[in-house]
């Protein structure tokens, strides 16, 4: 199956992972700008309304972006969609991806049909996080388009498998488009993850360290400063295993190295509008790859740096 057209066209093959909380529309905007797919999830617009002016304003500016640059237009941009229980605004969240025409729809924590039909209805494709093969075939099987492959060292939530053993087994049986997720945070590894057999990279933690993040300097700094050693992979603050920051949870007076079983139901805060929820606030989600980052730049700098690293990975390999 070829990659689709809408995608065919980056500067480097690499798509910028939602991140809770921290992806801002500026992120989006300057990510597609810069050539990679820019992606939030619809529940960082909290607010009447506020959901519909994004993807207004990333449109437009887009849409301008692309009169003024015929030549290098941006990447298309997605959304991701939690497909869980508790988030009642799924529904309407994907009238307005409808009514706007998202190009691409990232859909987490549940496979759902109708959200596939949606998109499609319009010309949409999906994509489907998924962390074993019985979640990637039935995300197949319901519709979804592509597969988004969460390897062990991911950020946030994140699977527990190698990331050679979850992409050697997809590619057993599914030809369509893959990324890879866990510890891509430069232009060696998205060549590394294509190696493999994936066709994209899925750059979340990398992002963190950016201006335009909706992070605080604390959380950029700590990105800057830690690496691999400092994750720790748990379910405690969600229900769903995931990788966080040592220190964030240190210093909300938790001791990381012995925190308690999670519970499901923990899942319920993060689609509440106007949630306390410490994970991401409080408790900073983050991937084993950060060992990377050293910096915090614009998010044109960080992708120019991606494809400079990709560019110099390839020629290393007479590709």
């Amino acid at each position: 199956m070829a990659i689709p057209e809408i995608l065919a066209n980056l500067s480097v093959p690499a798509i910028a992972a939602p991140m809770f909380i921290v992806s801002s529309k500026e992120m989006v905007i300057e990510q597609c700008k810069a050539g990679i797919v820019g992606s939030f999830p619809a529940l960082n617009a909290r607010g009447e309304g506020e959901f519909e002016k994004w993807l207004i304003d990333i449109t437009d500016e887009l849409d301008r972006y692309n009169q003024s640059n015929p030549d290098s237009p941006a990447a298309p941009f997605a959304v991701n969609q939690i497909v869980f229980k508790s988030n009642a605004r799924l529904d309407e969240d994907m009238a307005l991806c409808v009514k706007y025409k998202v190009p691409i729809i990232i859909t987490s924590l549940g496979a759902n049909e109708a959200v596939n039909d949606a998109a499609h209805s319009y010309g949409g494709i999906v994509f489907h996080d998924v962390i074993n093969q019985r979640f990637a075939k039935k995300a197949i099987e319901k519709g979804a388009d592509g597969l988004i492959a969460v390897a062990a060292g991911a950020g946030g939530h994140a699977g527990a498998q190698s990331p050679f053993a979850l992409v050697q087994e997809t590619r057993e049986w599914f030809d369509g488009p893959l990324a890879l997720s866990g510890c891509i945070a430069t232009g060696d590894s998205i060549l590394a993850a294509q190696a493999m057999g994936a066709d994209f990279g899925y750059i979340g933690s990398a992002f963190i360290a950016t201006k335009e993040a909706n992070a605080a300097e604390e959380y950029k700094n700590m990105v800057v400063d830690c690496d691999a050693s400092d994750i720790v992979y748990s379910d405690y603050f969600t229900g769903v295993a995931g990788n966080y920051l040592k220190p964030s949870i240190a210093s909300a007076g938790m001791d990381p190295d012995n925190l308690p079983k999670g519970d499901i139901s923990a899942m319920q805060k993060l689609t509440d509008q106007g949630s306390d929820a410490k994970a991401w606030k409080d408790i900073w989600g983050c991937g084993q790859g950060i060992g990377a980052v050293d910096e915090i730049q614009t998010v044109a700098a960080r992708v120019a740096a991606l494809r400079a690293e990709y560019t110099a990975a390839r020629a290393r390999l007479a590709l």
